[in-house]
């Protein structure tokens, strides 16, 4: 039983160990909802991921740029990351409005009104992976519509160059 009680505090440094370990090998993913009020306490930079289960590209920068540990260190240490599932019903309320999936249940691959909003180009059909990165006051700077190799994202998280 001493043993044991000798044990307990060790343990418990252990595990507070390896879970700052893990949180700094992860991105901080957040949701709108989470970044409204962030972005109220103190703005920063922010990220967003657009993605489908389906996108084979986004599964990809899931498994290879966002484990990147340079992009890692980056996201959590000077942005708000976002990420969303483009087809998810959700019912999301930032900045005051009520954003909705219109298409939820209605289309094979419905997309939902927010990413519609910020990841739609003119005259192009809605596309994933849609990566934006925005300024400290919500503006957008630059927008992706492609695989960004942890390179690529690398260099768009440290661009300053408006869009």
């Amino acid at each position: 039983m001493t043993n044991t009680r000798k044990l307990l505090p060790t343990l418990g440094i252990f595990l507070s160990l390896a879970s700052s370990y893990a949180q700094g090998k992860s991105i901080q993913w957040m949701s709108f909802e989470a970044l409204e009020d962030s972005l109220e306490v103190r703005p920063r930079k922010v990220l967003i991921d657009f993605y489908a289960d389906w996108c084979a590209y986004c599964k990809k920068m899931d498994r290879v740029t966002f484990k990147d540990p340079e992009v890692v260190r980056k996201l959590n240490s000077e942005f708000y990351a976002v990420r969303m599932n483009v087809e998810a019903p959700d019912t999301v309320i930032f900045d005051g409005k009520r954003y909705t999936n219109p298409e939820f249940g209605k289309t094979r691959q419905p997309v939902h009104e927010i990413p519609r909003l910020l990841a739609s180009r003119e005259g192009v059909p809605f596309s994933l992976p849609a990566v934006l990165i925005l300024d400290e006051g919500f503006r957008v700077q630059s927008r992706y519509f492609e695989y960004l190799s942890p390179k690529k994202m690398r260099r768009a998280l440290q661009a300053d160059k408006p869009e």
